[in-house]
């Protein structure tokens, strides 16, 4: 459904337009953001072998753009509420646009509590800094606590929720910003381009460290597409949602590359790629305290750091529930999914059900550990969702639709789309483990088709 439809899907879905460019940036920027380069700054230097990471962190940005010119096109086609579930669903050629799209929400029931999951863990990583010794079951409830806290504050009008996310985004931008400046204040070119030796000679070896370099950028780059799951929330969708997709890659792309640097300035890379070290914990506070080693108030530093940081993991949670929220219910709007899905609060509009289902899923998920997280999250939205919707954009039916009034059009129709597809199979296959790391995908996989078949056939009995 083109963009000048858009009137007639906010009537039908029952949700409301009043998410604005600024509110629309504040969500992609503070769900990108989170907890994820703050924790994740150490296993992308390692995996690289050195302070080359910042190469890692521009490729990131480089397929996120290219990806961002899918979302851009596919959002302002279809600016419904479910993102790529809707694009399915209007792109693919009967009768496989309906499996396509329910696989898709099936594997949001997975993938999506796995990535709000690793922003709640992220939250209790960095706390256990003022509670040192305390078992993984209290950090497991610290977790869950945070979950639980952010979905009560989503439970409230989308005008309200947009107001949340421009304060949350900046400042998430203001955290950012200070351990960039405080790196710069205490900047050593002799630590930050201390590259070993062979840094950038192309072999093997070279090519598997970028590959799981790039699926670490790519997991701290993603969420620029976080406004498109709320496309029947966002007021002018043609021009909001790619100036929030592309403008928020933009913006936090800079600023990885200059807090990428500002930190490795700091701290030797040596320090933040050894293993079981608080340097790996705490990546941030570490810097902090070696940025002020020479001030008596060093450790207070350490832990003013870890406080912001846990402020944008709450941030991050939050903008991830929003956005997630609302494909189980278009999924159930569109009768692909259980009608319980598609309840809407009385008197706020926002899809409560689907928000407490994914809260309870997201609460078992804080059970595992960060690494795990990540890495089960990025091989199952790879092929369920980046895959696929790169195939949905190059469809006859799409194409049909990228010519109506209001659609963004990228820029050398599909090249973009080919070399993000092209990028995101080259972290697949870097993967030293892929094999076992797709046992997830295959689950999700056969699950859904046989919870697909079932209802199918129960359908075609009762007519």
């Amino acid at each position: 459904m083109p963009a000048s439809s858009t009137s007639h899907v906010t009537g039908e879905q029952g949700l409301q337009r009043g998410l604005g460019t600024a509110g629309a940036l504040g969500a992609n920027i503070i769900d990108m953001v989170g907890v994820g380069p703050f924790l994740t700054l150490p296993l992308i230097v390692a995996a690289m072998g050195g302070p080359q990471a910042m190469l890692g962190w521009l490729l990131g940005a480089v397929l996120s753009l290219l990806d961002g010119c899918t979302w851009s096109e596919l959002g302002t086609a279809y600016p419904e509420a479910g993102g790529s579930y809707a694009y399915l669903q209007r792109t693919f050629p009967a009768p496989w646009e309906r499996m396509a799209s329910f696989l898709y929400a099936w594997q949001l029931l997975f993938s999506a509590p796995l990535s709000i999951a690793s922003g709640c863990i992220g939250f209790a990583q960095y706390s256990s800094w003022f509670f040192p010794g305390r078992s993984h079951t209290f950090l497991t409830g610290i977790a869950m606590l945070v979950c639980v806290l952010c979905t009560v504050l989503l439970l409230q009008p989308v005008q309200r929720i947009g107001e949340a996310t421009r304060l949350l985004g900046g400042a998430v931008l203001f955290i950012l910003l200070t351990v960039i400046a405080v790196g710069f204040a205490h900047f050593s070119p002799a630590l930050a381009f201390s590259f070993p030796s062979g840094a950038f000679h192309v072999d093997g070896a070279f090519l598997l460290g970028l590959g799981s370099g790039l699926l670490i950028s790519a997991y701290d780059y993603w969420g620029y597409y976080n406004v498109c799951f709320l496309g029947a929330e966002v007021r002018d969708p043609s021009r909001t949602i790619p100036r929030a997709v592309l403008g928020s890659i933009a913006i936090v792309g800079t600023l990885y590359l200059l807090m990428n640097t500002a930190v490795l300035g700091v701290l030797p890379w040596q320090t933040l790629a050894r293993e079981n070290a608080a340097s790996r914990q705490y990546s941030i506070a570490v810097f902090a305290q070696t940025a002020f080693a020479d001030r008596t108030w060093s450790h207070a530093a350490g832990s003013v750091a870890v406080l912001l940081i846990a402020l944008t993991a709450l941030a991050s949670v939050y903008a991830l529930l929003l956005g997630y929220s609302r494909i189980p219910f278009a999924a159930a709007q569109d009768g692909n999914f259980p009608a319980v899905f598609a309840q809407l609060h009385p008197r706020h509009h926002v899809p409560t059900v689907s928000l407490l289902t994914l809260c309870g899923v997201t609460l078992l998920c804080c059970l595992f550990r960060l690494q795990e997280v990540i890495a089960s999250l990025v091989v199952v939205r790879i092929v369920f969702q980046f895959l696929l919707q790169g195939v949905a954009v190059m469809l006859p039916r799409h194409r049909a639709a990228r010519r109506a009034a209001g659609v963004f059009r990228m820029p050398l129709y599909p090249l973009p789309t080919l070399l993000a597809m092209t990028g995101f199979v080259y972290i697949l296959l870097s993967r030293p483990r892929l094999l076992l790391e797709l046992r997830p995908v295959l689950f999700v996989l056969l699950s859904g088709l046989l919870v697909y078949g079932v209802r199918t056939l129960r359908e075609r009995r009762s007519i």
